[in-house]
């Protein structure tokens, strides 16, 4: 079974930039599609952003394109988000996992807290 591990939430005003980081186990990481979700309080998970196994194809939820980068080290079998000019309705738990035909693949890793507060 694949674990994940994500990291690198915190408390940030808005405006700054954050960036998670999401281990996984496993020996197919370089062979899947990976994504980032998050969900907020009271909301349902929702998809952020996925990259192919190459890292050559991405996908961005219209809420957070231009602001966000989703990228991948296969060597690492970690896979990064880049989070630049945060809001506050980007407040939320963010979750890594592979993305298999729309919808997440594995169990779901503890999550990191982002929260965007002055």
């Amino acid at each position: 079974q694949v674990q994940l591990v994500e990291s690198g939430g915190g408390l940030v005003q808005p405006g700054g930039s954050l960036r998670l980081s999401c281990a996984a186990s496993g020996s197919a990481f370089s062979s899947i599609t990976m994504a980032w979700y998050r969900q907020a309080p009271g909301k349902q998970r929702e998809l952020v952003a996925t990259i192919t196994s190459s890292g050559g194809v991405k996908y961005y939820a219209d809420s957070v394109k231009g602001r966000f980068t989703i990228s991948r080290d296969n060597a690492k079998n970690t896979v990064y988000l880049q989070m630049n000019s945060l809001k506050p309705e980007d407040t939320a738990v963010y979750y890594c996992n592979r993305n298999y035909q729309g919808t997440a693949y594995f169990s779901w890793g503890q999550g990191t807290q982002v929260t965007v507060s002055s």
